[in-house]
This record gives structure tokens, sequence and C-alpha cells, in this order.
């Protein structure tokens, strides 16, 4: 399951119950604060305290209890933060250079040598405390307008110093979290959401969307991703807007509605449609873990399997798709230090 914010934590940003019910074999945890300075979005979860830790490690629990390996996806927001959520907690925006992400936003603060090393700082924080939760690694985000992002983007960097300028300067923010990460964490827990320069330090993956998602729209094609498979030699995982008409690597809000997306992928059946209104910031389980499994799925199982699932109604899990499913990635992921062996 690719990382896919559901804004299921509380107002402190501790993770509910809500979230360990999710399906999914290799599954990246939306993203994470790595501190309480990094901007506030609202409801999204933390690894920064352990609060958030003990949460999290019970959800993790969770997940391994269904042969599910777990990475946890690590960002700080920068200019990207609500404003008024920002204001009530006196956060100050920061960024690479004092430009808004649009007319009328707030101008952020331009982020000092001494500001980036600290961010650094909390990135490793938050990887080891992913480590003491249980998860199997992390992955940096490193897209979709964050901090890391805005740092690439020469739209959004115009610093003249060692992290601006040129694309290997822009790149620097994020490869030093990577690399400080990998060194803390090990090399084969850590994932990149983006960089070329990634692969050179041998890290687990790097994590790809195509351009057909951007938030919570679906957008038209008009780029691909083509030019990363020549650059990057490790596994490169690839989500965004696929169907059963072609290979899909990665799944983020389809697995929110299809507790059965396994076998309806394997069967050629249509995917019950998500509602992101109804998930999103709701706390409770209506458009979030209410599906059904389809009519076709309960006709593959024996009566004692189809009153399991029931039983099992909440957790999104079936012992069929997910046979299935974890054998795909235990075959491609075997040679990584986190693989385990489940028989």
């Amino acid at each position: 399951m690719a990382a896919v914010s559901r804004c299921q934590a509380d107002g402190e940003h501790v993770p509910t119950e809500l979230i360990a019910s999710v399906p999914g074999t290799l599954q990246i945890a939306e993203g994470n604060l790595v501190s309480k300075e990094s901007g506030d979005l609202r409801n999204v979860p933390g690894l920064y305290n352990p609060h958030q830790m003990a949460a999290w490690k019970s959800t993790v629990e969770a997940f391994h209890c269904k042969a599910s390996f777990n990475f946890a996806q690590l960002y700080t927001i920068g200019r990207a933060a609500y404003r008024e959520v920002d204001d009530e907690k006196d956060f100050e925006f920061r960024s690479p250079s004092a430009i808004p992400w649009k007319d009328g936003a707030r101008t952020p603060t331009v982020m000092t040598t001494a500001d980036i090393k600290e961010t650094i700082k909390n990135f490793v924080g938050a990887a080891k405390n992913a480590m003491e939760a249980g998860f199997d690694g992390v992955e940096i985000h490193g897209a979709n307008g964050y901090l890391i992002d805005t740092f690439i983007q020469d739209i959004s960097n115009q610093r003249d110093d060692e992290y601006g300028g040129c694309i290997e300067n822009r790149s620097r923010f994020a490869y030093e979290i990577i690399k400080a990460d990998a060194h803390a964490i090990g090399v084969n827990r850590v994932g990149l959401h983006l960089i070329k320069k990634a692969d050179k330090l041998g890290i687990a993956y790097i994590h790809l969307i195509e351009s057909r998602i951007t938030g919570w729209d679906n957008i038209p094609e008009n780029g691909r991703l083509d030019f990363a498979y020549s650059i990057f030699r490790g596994p490169i995982l690839v989500s965004g807007g696929y169907t059963t008409e072609n290979i899909a690597v990665m799944f983020g809000r389809c697995f929110t509605s299809n507790p059965d997306l396994v076998f309806k992928i394997e069967q050629n059946l249509k995917f019950t449609p998500f509602n992101v209104e109804d998930f999103i910031y709701s706390q409770t389980p209506k458009g979030y873990t209410d599906y059904i499994f389809s009519d076709e799925y309960l006709g593959s199982l024996n009566t004692t399997q189809v009153a399991s699932q029931y039983a099992q109604a909440g957790s999104m899990q079936t012992s069929v798709s997910l046979a299935t499913a974890f054998k795909s990635v235990s075959m491609y992921f075997q040679e990584f230090g986190w693989y385990r062996h489940i028989s």
C-alpha cells in the first residue's frame, strides 16, 4: 500500500486504532512529522514523542500479525503548512527561500544553515523512533511541495549557498537526510520518494508517483517516469492512477475501499470507488474501514472462511488475498535485511 494521507491521527498527531485496520503487504505508512516544529497539518501522525511511538508500536504489531512489512514515511511540511493551524500553535513557516507557495499565502522565513542541520537531526531522530516502534524501515518524503521538494525545485529554491543553484546543490538537503538516516538505522532500511543521487548510497528503494495524481484529484497524464528506470538501479515503487488494464506496483486510495483488492486484480473485477471526503479527518470507520468484500470474493471461500472474514470486519484483511500479495513482495524484497521468512 502506497503512503496515502488519511488524517486519522488525533489532535496531538498520535495515530489512532483505525490506522491498524488498513490492508496491504508492503505498507508505507502515511507521512509522519519528524518534529513539533515541522509545521502542522490537522490529524496527520508524527514520530517525535513517546505517545506517538507507543501508538505506532501497537499499530505496527497489528500489521506484522498479518505478515505485512511496514515503512514509515517521514516529512516536514515547510511553506505548505496550513496557515490557520500554524497560527494557532505559533509555528514559523520555513522554506529554502522567501517565496510563498501561492499568491496571498504567507511568505516563509528563509532557513539558515543551522536550521537545515537541525532539520536533518530531526529526520534522524524520527527514523530511530520508527525503528523503536517496530517499523521495518523509513521512507523520506521528497515530493508534493513539502520542505524537501521545495529545496529540489528551482522555482521555490533561489538560494546562492551550497543548498541552492545547480541541481546537485538543490538536492544536497535530501541527500544529507538520506545519508544521515542510512547511517543511523541501516542503508537497507531507508527508502526515498524521489532523487537520482540516492542510487550511490544503495538505499532500499525509491518511490515515485505518476503525474496522473495530485493530492485529492485525478488529472490528465502529461509526463512519464521512464527517465528514472535507467538512473536508479535498485527497486523502484511506482503508484498513481493504475487500473486493472496495466501493472500496478503500489496502491493507495483504492485500498481504503477494496478490502479484496488483490482478488479483484486477479479476477479483473471493477474496483469499488473510494470517497476521500468520507474518511479524511473523519476519525470514524465510515468510508474508511466499512467497505464490504465483493460477492465474487466471498463466493470463492468456504462457509468457515466467509464467517471468519465477517468476524474480522474492520480489519480489511483476507487470508487469500494476503497470501497472494505476500508471495510477490517476499520474492522481490528478500535480498534486503528487513526481509523475514513467514511460512
